[in-house]
């Protein structure tokens, strides 16, 4: 009933991008309300991009120029996520000061961002790491100013990720150091 009900809202296109090819439903995530206003129509493009089983591109969003002027409160936050994943790109920093949703889409638009939209933190290998995991260092790194190196192959258990993704924290001979991400592998 819901598929059916979205569907005619968006006659039969994708409300992102306007598309008609493999057209499916997409919840859009930590939605204060339930049914048809939590979903939108998405082409296979649009829903591959943004559930990340594909990479965002920049150059397909480019229709959210039209898509943010939707009068669907689902659309509308879709677009401003979009929006803000691109914000280094020029056309996406014009396209947000031109958008205006009232607070309680801001609220539902930057709940998702808050929670995901900092990068992962990789080791060297490109797993990711997690907060409590266990490493060990792939190369000895001098540390500045506690006047010893650490040795490749040492271990760091507990360790905590940082604001900065390419950056995780642990304790190396008693003293709690930041350590470049892409130095570790996960144990």
């Amino acid at each position: 009933m819901i598929e059916e009900k979205v569907q005619a809202r968006a006659n039969q296109v994708c409300e992102l991008c306007g598309s008609d090819s493999e057209l499916s439903m997409y919840e859009v995530p930590y939605s204060p309300v339930q049914g048809v206003d939590a979903h939108i129509l998405t082409c296979g493009i649009c829903h591959t991009q943004l559930t990340g089983e594909a990479t965002p591109d920049d150059k397909h969003w480019r229709c959210l120029s039209d898509a943010m002027w939707s009068p669907v409160p689902a659309v509308q936050v879709v677009s401003y996520r979009m929006l803000k994943a691109f914000e280094s790109e020029t056309w996406a920093q014009d396209l947000l000061a031109m958008l205006y949703l009232d607070d309680d889409l801001i609220q539902w638009a930057e709940a998702k961002l808050v929670v995901d939209n900092k990068a992962p933190t990789l080791d060297v290998n490109g797993t990711a790491l997690a907060t409590g995991d266990t490493v060990h260092l792939v190369k000895d790194l001098n540390v500045k100013g506690a006047g010893f190196t650490a040795k490749r192959g040492t271990v760091v258990r507990n360790i905590g990720l940082s604001d900065n993704p390419e950056h995780i924290e642990g304790k190396v001979n008693g003293t709690r150091i930041v350590i470049i991400a892409a130095y570790t592998k996960k144990a």
